[in-house]
Protein backbone atom coordinates (compact mmCIF):
# COMPACT_ATOMS: atom_id res chain seq x y z
CA UNK A 1 0.00 0.00 0.00
CA UNK A 2 1.58 3.51 -1.00
CA UNK A 3 0.67 6.79 0.08
CA UNK A 4 -0.86 9.22 -2.43
CA UNK A 5 -1.70 12.77 -1.14
CA UNK A 6 -1.25 14.31 2.51
CA UNK A 7 -4.66 14.65 3.60
CA UNK A 8 -3.62 15.91 7.26
CA UNK A 9 -0.78 16.91 9.04
CA UNK A 10 -1.01 17.39 13.15
CA UNK A 11 1.03 18.02 15.94
CA UNK A 12 2.40 14.52 16.06
CA UNK A 13 1.25 12.58 12.80
CA UNK A 14 0.88 13.09 8.83
CA UNK A 15 -2.33 11.10 7.30
CA UNK A 16 -2.00 10.32 3.80
CA UNK A 17 -4.60 8.77 1.05
CA UNK A 18 -3.99 5.70 -0.13
CA UNK A 19 -5.42 3.30 -3.29
CA UNK A 20 -8.32 2.09 -1.15
CA UNK A 21 -10.89 5.30 -0.11
CA UNK A 22 -11.73 3.56 3.17
CA UNK A 23 -7.57 2.87 4.22
CA UNK A 24 -4.95 6.09 5.06
CA UNK A 25 -1.70 5.54 6.11
CA UNK A 26 -0.47 7.25 9.15
CA UNK A 27 3.12 8.25 9.60
CA UNK A 28 4.09 9.33 13.17
CA UNK A 29 6.42 12.28 13.58
CA UNK A 30 9.12 12.82 15.90
CA UNK A 31 7.24 16.49 16.70
CA UNK A 32 6.41 16.92 20.37
CA UNK A 33 4.21 20.17 21.56
CA UNK A 34 2.12 21.14 25.04
CA UNK A 35 0.38 23.44 26.56
CA UNK A 36 -1.79 23.52 22.86
CA UNK A 37 1.50 23.98 20.97
CA UNK A 38 2.67 27.08 22.89
CA UNK A 39 5.45 24.95 23.76
CA UNK A 40 7.51 22.41 20.66
CA UNK A 41 10.01 20.91 20.43
CA UNK A 42 11.30 17.14 19.10
CA UNK A 43 12.07 13.84 21.11
CA UNK A 44 14.45 11.48 18.70
CA UNK A 45 12.54 8.16 17.97
CA UNK A 46 9.16 9.52 20.21
CA UNK A 47 7.22 9.03 15.97
CA UNK A 48 8.70 5.06 16.59
CA UNK A 49 8.11 4.32 20.10
CA UNK A 50 4.21 5.96 19.71
CA UNK A 51 3.70 4.16 16.53
CA UNK A 52 4.70 0.43 17.39
CA UNK A 53 3.33 1.16 21.01
CA UNK A 54 -0.07 2.21 19.50
CA UNK A 55 -0.09 -0.77 17.55
CA UNK A 56 0.83 -2.94 19.83
CA UNK A 57 -2.60 -1.71 22.18
CA UNK A 58 -4.59 -2.23 19.39
CA UNK A 59 -3.48 -5.40 18.73
CA UNK A 60 -4.31 -6.55 22.01
CA UNK A 61 -7.51 -4.76 22.44
CA UNK A 62 -8.78 -6.47 19.47
CA UNK A 63 -8.75 -9.98 21.01
CA UNK A 64 -10.56 -8.80 23.50
CA UNK A 65 -13.27 -7.42 21.74
CA UNK A 66 -12.76 -4.19 21.32
CA UNK A 67 -12.88 -2.76 17.72
CA UNK A 68 -9.88 -0.25 16.69
CA UNK A 69 -8.80 1.18 13.32
CA UNK A 70 -5.52 -0.93 13.28
CA UNK A 71 -5.05 -2.71 9.94
CA UNK A 72 -1.44 -3.69 9.47
CA UNK A 73 1.77 -2.07 10.90
CA UNK A 74 3.90 -0.89 7.62
CA UNK A 75 7.30 0.11 8.90
CA UNK A 76 8.33 1.71 11.99
CA UNK A 77 6.45 4.98 11.78
CA UNK A 78 3.28 3.51 9.27
CA UNK A 79 0.45 2.12 10.39
CA UNK A 80 -2.38 1.12 7.80
CA UNK A 81 -5.36 2.13 9.51
CA UNK A 82 -9.16 2.49 8.65
CA UNK A 83 -10.72 5.63 7.47
CA UNK A 84 -13.41 7.35 10.15
CA UNK A 85 -14.86 10.17 10.93
CA UNK A 86 -13.65 11.24 14.19
CA UNK A 87 -16.27 12.25 16.91
CA UNK A 88 -14.68 15.40 18.65
CA UNK A 89 -14.21 14.32 21.65
CA UNK A 90 -11.37 13.52 23.83
CA UNK A 91 -12.32 11.08 26.00
CA UNK A 92 -9.85 10.86 29.42
CA UNK A 93 -9.84 8.28 31.81
CA UNK A 94 -8.08 9.19 35.04
CA UNK A 95 -7.22 6.21 38.14
CA UNK A 96 -4.80 8.54 39.95
CA UNK A 97 -5.08 12.31 40.18
CA UNK A 98 -2.28 14.06 38.11
CA UNK A 99 -2.47 17.55 35.91
CA UNK A 100 -4.89 19.46 35.86
CA UNK A 101 -7.06 16.99 37.73
CA UNK A 102 -5.02 17.94 40.60
CA UNK A 103 -4.81 21.93 39.77
CA UNK A 104 -9.05 21.71 39.30
CA UNK A 105 -10.14 19.56 42.32
CA UNK A 106 -6.87 20.59 44.79
CA UNK A 107 -5.89 16.98 44.75
CA UNK A 108 -2.72 16.17 45.83
CA UNK A 109 -0.82 14.57 42.68
CA UNK A 110 -0.70 11.10 43.10
CA UNK A 111 -3.98 10.40 44.71
CA UNK A 112 -5.09 7.07 44.07
CA UNK A 113 -9.30 7.54 43.05
CA UNK A 114 -11.73 5.61 44.25
CA UNK A 115 -12.81 5.16 41.14
CA UNK A 116 -12.00 5.73 37.49
CA UNK A 117 -13.39 8.76 36.05
CA UNK A 118 -14.70 9.65 32.92
CA UNK A 119 -14.09 13.29 31.36
CA UNK A 120 -14.72 14.48 28.23
CA UNK A 121 -13.43 17.28 26.25
CA UNK A 122 -14.46 19.30 23.01
CA UNK A 123 -11.42 18.52 20.15
CA UNK A 124 -10.53 22.14 19.34
CA UNK A 125 -7.34 23.48 20.18
CA UNK A 126 -8.67 26.91 19.59
CA UNK A 127 -10.96 27.11 22.47
CA UNK A 128 -8.23 25.05 24.47
CA UNK A 129 -10.25 21.71 24.35
CA UNK A 130 -12.84 23.06 26.83
CA UNK A 131 -14.40 19.98 29.45
CA UNK A 132 -18.08 19.10 28.23
CA UNK A 133 -20.58 16.79 29.49
CA UNK A 134 -23.41 14.60 28.06
CA UNK A 135 -26.00 17.32 27.83
CA UNK A 136 -23.26 19.46 25.74
CA UNK A 137 -23.14 16.61 23.50
CA UNK A 138 -26.30 16.03 22.86
CA UNK A 139 -27.23 19.72 22.83
CA UNK A 140 -24.62 20.28 20.12
CA UNK A 141 -25.10 17.58 18.28
CA UNK A 142 -21.51 16.04 18.44
CA UNK A 143 -22.57 12.36 19.24
CA UNK A 144 -26.24 10.79 20.04
CA UNK A 145 -26.69 9.24 23.67
CA UNK A 146 -26.32 5.33 21.90
CA UNK A 147 -22.51 6.87 20.66
CA UNK A 148 -21.57 8.00 24.15
CA UNK A 149 -22.88 4.80 25.79
CA UNK A 150 -20.98 2.52 23.37
CA UNK A 151 -17.79 5.38 23.73
CA UNK A 152 -18.05 5.48 27.77
CA UNK A 153 -18.37 0.82 27.39
CA UNK A 154 -15.49 0.85 26.01
CA UNK A 155 -13.09 3.19 27.56
CA UNK A 156 -13.99 1.42 30.98
CA UNK A 157 -13.21 -2.00 29.44
CA UNK A 158 -10.09 -0.39 27.59
CA UNK A 159 -8.73 1.25 30.76
CA UNK A 160 -9.26 -2.05 33.00
CA UNK A 161 -7.16 -3.79 30.31
CA UNK A 162 -4.41 -1.81 29.89
CA UNK A 163 -4.31 -1.15 33.56
CA UNK A 164 -3.23 -4.84 34.58
CA UNK A 165 -1.46 -5.18 31.32
CA UNK A 166 0.95 -2.30 32.29
CA UNK A 167 0.87 -3.25 35.99
CA UNK A 168 2.19 -6.79 34.63
CA UNK A 169 5.11 -4.57 33.70
CA UNK A 170 5.79 -2.40 36.88
CA UNK A 171 3.96 0.56 35.51
CA UNK A 172 1.29 2.74 36.65
CA UNK A 173 -1.37 3.77 34.22
CA UNK A 174 -2.36 7.20 36.11
CA UNK A 175 -4.43 8.92 33.32
CA UNK A 176 -4.66 8.82 29.53
CA UNK A 177 -7.06 10.24 26.27
CA UNK A 178 -8.37 8.44 23.44
CA UNK A 179 -10.34 9.37 20.50
CA UNK A 180 -12.97 7.34 18.68
CA UNK A 181 -14.35 7.26 15.17
CA UNK A 182 -17.30 6.47 12.88
CA UNK A 183 -17.43 3.68 10.44
CA UNK A 184 -19.76 4.90 7.40
CA UNK A 185 -21.88 2.31 9.01
CA UNK A 186 -21.83 4.38 12.07
CA UNK A 187 -19.79 1.66 13.21
CA UNK A 188 -18.07 3.52 16.79
CA UNK A 189 -14.04 2.08 17.06
CA UNK A 190 -11.17 2.90 19.11
CA UNK A 191 -9.07 5.93 16.71
CA UNK A 192 -5.71 7.74 17.00
CA UNK A 193 -2.71 6.82 19.60
CA UNK A 194 -2.12 4.66 22.54
CA UNK A 195 1.28 6.47 23.58
CA UNK A 196 3.33 8.10 25.90
CA UNK A 197 2.09 10.49 24.22
CA UNK A 198 -1.75 10.28 24.98
CA UNK A 199 -0.88 8.49 28.54
CA UNK A 200 0.64 9.15 31.72
CA UNK A 201 2.93 5.92 32.66
CA UNK A 202 4.69 6.47 36.01
CA UNK A 203 7.01 3.26 37.61
CA UNK A 204 4.77 1.48 39.86
CA UNK A 205 7.28 1.61 42.33
CA UNK A 206 9.89 4.43 42.22
CA UNK A 207 6.55 6.71 40.79
CA UNK A 208 8.88 7.93 38.28
CA UNK A 209 7.08 9.62 35.17
CA UNK A 210 7.73 7.43 31.70
CA UNK A 211 5.60 9.46 29.35
CA UNK A 212 5.30 13.27 27.81
CA UNK A 213 5.16 15.18 31.21
CA UNK A 214 8.93 14.65 31.45
CA UNK A 215 8.86 17.50 28.16
CA UNK A 216 6.43 19.27 29.48
CA UNK A 217 7.56 19.78 33.03
CA UNK A 218 11.04 20.02 31.61
CA UNK A 219 12.37 16.92 33.89
CA UNK A 220 15.07 15.63 31.47
CA UNK A 221 15.11 12.18 29.78
CA UNK A 222 12.28 12.27 27.76
CA UNK A 223 14.15 9.63 24.98
CA UNK A 224 14.96 7.60 27.77
CA UNK A 225 11.78 7.58 29.00
CA UNK A 226 10.06 6.23 26.00
CA UNK A 227 12.53 3.98 25.23
CA UNK A 228 11.88 2.38 28.49
CA UNK A 229 8.65 2.08 27.90
CA UNK A 230 9.40 0.27 25.00
CA UNK A 231 11.77 -2.01 26.22
CA UNK A 232 8.82 -2.75 29.18
CA UNK A 233 6.26 -3.83 26.40
CA UNK A 234 8.50 -5.94 24.37
CA UNK A 235 9.57 -3.67 21.21
CA UNK A 236 12.84 -3.13 21.12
Amino acid sequence: MEKKELLYEGKAKKVYRTDDPDLYIVDYKDDATAFDGLKKGSISGKGVVNNRMSNLMCQMLQKAGVPTHFVEELSDRETLVKRVKIVPLEVIVRNVAAGSFSKRFGVEEGTVLKCPTLEFCLKDDDLHDPMINGYHILALDLATQNELDVISAYTFQINKIMKEFFLSIGIELVDFKLEFGKLDDGTIILADEISPDTCRLWDSKTHEKLDKDRFRRDLGGVEEAYLEVMKRIGLN
